[in-house]
């Protein structure tokens, strides 16, 4: 910072690079999520369905292999219902919005603290909004995800085949979001705590 107490050049580009870097990391995850939902609703479509530890008969009497078996069949379905693919959608357009959102927020940062606004109104709720979002892409999108799969398997049950190698269903948190989001919220309350003691402050002046 300069001894004015606004940022400095070099301070500057970083914060405008990182803000830039926000911006094209949220536009790569919307149009990531777009081709997924394309592929999702094309025809066919490939879906990882879990498998009940299929033993890898090709590796049981490798060297130094104690076990080998499978945990996922890649099964591609010419035809599978609207209901089924929506679900396989949320569960891939969901952390792709949770990522738009916190880029978002990343982007607004920056660009407060190039205007030596950090702590505006608007800094707790948008930072509180990317924690929610990251917070609920880690529990909920699997969630969607393995409904999608039990519905997929009980598709391929109805029409005869034999399923008992998979999991009927099977649900796995995804935590790392889930741990991003709660240090975001505290980032937010930090914000909130220091908005707080700036108007304490300026009723002082």
């Amino acid at each position: 910072m300069s001894r004015y107490g606004r940022p400095s050049m070099v301070e500057a580009v970083a914060l405008g690079l990182v803000a830039t870097g926000a911006v094209s990391i949220g536009v790569g995850a919307l149009v990531g999520a777009v081709s997924a939902g394309v592929e999702i609703f094309g025809s066919p479509v490939a879906v990882n369905l879990p498998v009940d530890g299929a033993p890898m008969e090709s590796l049981a009497d490798a060297s130094g292999v104690a076990a080998a078996s499978y945990t996922q069949s890649v099964v591609s379905f010419e035809a599978l219902d609207a209901g089924t693919r929506w679900l396989f959608l949320l569960e891939v357009a969901l952390p792709a919005l949770a990522t738009v959102i916190v880029c978002m927020s990343l982007w607004w940062l920056g660009l407060s603290l190039i205007r030596q606004l950090a702590f505006r109104r608007s800094m707790v709720p948008v930072l509180a909004t990317a924690a929610f979002a990251l917070v609920v892409s880690g529990l909920i999108s699997p969630l969607f995800g393995a409904i999608g799969r039990a519905q997929a398997i009980e598709q391929l049950t109805a029409s005869g085949v034999d399923t008992g190698g998979f999991w009927t269903f099977l649900y796995s948190a995804d935590l790392a979001p889930v741990g991003w989001g709660i240090a975001l919220a505290l980032v937010a309350t930090a914000f909130e705590v220091g908005q707080r003691l700036q108007r304490e402050t300026e009723g002082l002046v």
